[in-house]
């Protein structure tokens, strides 16, 4: 199966991907929903790849060979992140290959709950600047950056101008937070598109700041914000903080294009390695022992029906759109 193979082809026992989602079926299904009617809003169709049930989803990523994976979820209001924190701890509890994911919010009580969250077991969590429409130097969150800073616990926050500004995206926002808080893991979602020269200075300047490849590089995001061709010395540079991601379920593409967009680029296979396992395992190292995550048994092949849903759609990332997979679904 062609996903496996690119794996298999690196010596790899399988794949890492920080940048998946799973969030509860209403909120899920209202994401969905927006994309349905983004063509009415751009005049481009976004249609989701892998519009299936949780189980079905769960099953495809483990037949992809994906060992470690995220249920990224955001709030878009208060009162929001303790809720989606909590049923994500579930979800990690009976799909033990997700990393336990939180989210925050700039309210009352967030270095509470989050410290919470932290203490059963959060591996990594998830800010979106741009959904959120916060800015992360709010002092409310303040006690939340701490903690998290502390625990060394990476965070995935979509801070880039994709696919329209927002008051707190850019590297501005960012760099003021780094620079008060310099231990900080931050993952930069979608390598900062379309900011990634700045987003690309902000790795440079703090060892802690990692960047994920979520829709970079794919047919789709370079009709809409081509990666520059003279940065690629830099990623090769970074190479130890470039990690995958894939933003799973919600891409209009199949899963493989990602990687057939990441093998194009050049790099070499050391540095694919890096990416698409070596990395993410070093950062998701248990704390005081440095092992890597346990890798899940081989499942084992898919079903003809599978292949197709997870490759069929491969080149489907040629329709070009004005929005990543994100978008602004605020209402979600």
């Amino acid at each position: 199966m062609a996903v496996r193979a690119v794996a298999r082809r690196l010596g790899l026992p399988g794949l890492l991907d920080v940048h998946t989602h799973f969030m509860p079926d209403r909120v899920l299904r209202k994401v969905w929903a927006y994309f349905d009617g983004v063509e009415d809003l751009t005049g481009v169709a976004w249609p989701i790849t892998y519009r299936e049930e949780e189980d079905r989803r769960v099953d495809l990523l483990r037949r992809f060979g994906v060992l470690r994976f995220t249920s990224m979820v955001y709030p878009h209001k208060a009162g929001m992140a303790r809720w989606l924190n909590d049923w994500a701890a579930g979800f990690a509890a009976r799909v033990p290959e997700c990393l336990c994911t939180g989210t925050l919010y700039p309210e009352e009580g967030v270095g509470r709950y989050v410290t919470e969250h932290l203490a059963r077991g959060a591996r990594v969590f998830k800010v979106h600047l741009q959904v959120g429409d916060f800015d992360p130097n709010d002092p409310l969150l303040d006690p939340a950056w701490g903690a998290l800073a502390d625990a060394r616990v990476p965070v995935v926050v979509h801070c880039g101008s994709g696919p329209t500004p927002g008051a707190h995206t850019g590297p501005g926002p960012v760099g003021r937070l780094l620079s008060r808080y310099p231990r900080l893991r931050l993952v930069v979602a979608h390598m900062g598109m379309p900011e990634y020269t700045d987003f690309l200075d902000l790795a440079e300047r703090y060892d802690e700041v990692r960047l994920d490849t979520t829709m970079v590089f794919t047919d789709f995001s370079e009709r809409l914000a081509p990666f520059p061709r003279r940065e690629r010395g830099r990623l090769l540079a970074l190479g130890d903080r470039v990690l995958l991601g894939s933003d799973f379920p919600n891409i209009p593409y199949g899963y493989l294009h990602q990687l057939e967009a990441l093998e194009r680029l050049g790099l070499g296979d050391d540095w694919l390695r890096g990416v698409l396992h070596g990395n993410a395992a070093a950062l998701f190292a248990d704390p005081g022992t440095g092992a890597a995550p346990a890798a899940t048994a081989d499942p084992g092949t898919r079903t003809a029906g599978t292949e197709a849903a997870g490759t069929g759609a491969a080149g489907a990332g040629a329709g070009g759109t004005g929005l990543d997979s994100q978008g602004i679904h605020r209402n979600a």
